[in-house]
């Protein structure tokens, strides 16, 4: 069997935002089960070369591809440049995505801050998914296919201080319903991830003031998510063992969202 045949064969992943943090876990973890990965970056830096060069040495094939979610022009050069590389896209990971410009007030939220956030975590991950989609639908795969959206507790516990980020992430998990339905007679499986409070470089700003709340019992598991739990979570998904469930959202958050008094 040549290297060639081996690659077609092999499920084919696109992680958006996959250069650090949850993101490059991701990647890790699913070219450790056997995807090769392409992941889209900011810049094809450094750092993401090492990344790639890490998925190559567990027997992978590893893409990088600087592009900006929010540029929807941009998205369907994305999807050929990965088509051409890997022939397909058997899962899609919905990961890039931002948060509040700044915090504050709720009736001091500026309209320039609530479009950058709406464009980039709901316009930009919507339509990318689209095409993604219709890709699918299009393309015949022996692999369990699937779309996953890294969203976040924030789609259903509200903070007044980051009201345009809850409000984008509220609006993703109505989106993972409807790609859910509308892609379920396909086979094609659509999960919400909803990470907590994960130690990452985007919290290491207010770590302090989230391990004193750790002690008072904001989370019952009593500790920071890692980037790690979130990826095993993607794994499963991707694997296609739960091949009869979709649009179902995984809390991976220490129990934070579980409504208690």
């Amino acid at each position: 069997m040549t290297r060639i045949k081996d690659f077609e064969e092999r499920p084919i992943a696109l992680v958006t935002g996959g250069r650090r943090g949850i993101g490059a876990s991701i990647v890790l973890q699913l070219a450790k089960e056997g995807f090769d990965i392409a992941f889209t970056c900011r810049s094809e830096d450094s750092v993401a070369k090492e990344l790639c060069s890490i998925v190559e040495s567990v027997g992978s094939r590893a893409l990088a591809v600087a592009s900006e979610l929010q540029d929807l022009k941009a998205q369907e050069e994305l999807i050929n440049k990965v088509i051409a590389w890997g022939g397909k896209i058997d899962c899609l990971v919905n990961n890039a995505g931002i948060g509040s410009p700044s915090r504050g007030d709720l009736l001091e939220m500026q309209p320039e801050a609530f479009d950058l956030v709406l464009d980039t975590n709901l316009r930009g991950t919507f339509f990318l998914t689209q095409q993604v989609a219709k890709h699918m639908l299009a393309t015949p795969s022996s692999s369990p296919r699937s779309i996953i959206t890294i969203s976040s507790v924030s789609a259903s516990m509200a903070s007044t201080e980051r009201g345009e980020y809850c409000l984008s992430k509220a609006a993703l998990a109505m989106g993972t319903k409807l790609f859910a339905l509308r892609l379920a007679e396909a086979n094609i499986g659509v999960f919400e991830v909803r990470p907590g409070i994960i130690r990452t470089d985007m919290t290491a700003s207010v770590a302090s003031k989230y391990e004193e709340r750790f002690k008072n019992g904001l989370v019952p598991m009593a500790r920071w998510g890692e980037t790690e739990d979130i990826a095993a979570a993607v794994s499963s998904l991707a694997s296609g063992k739960l091949n009869f469930s979709t649009g179902s959202v995984i809390n991976i958050d220490g129990g934070l969202s579980i409504p208690s008094f």
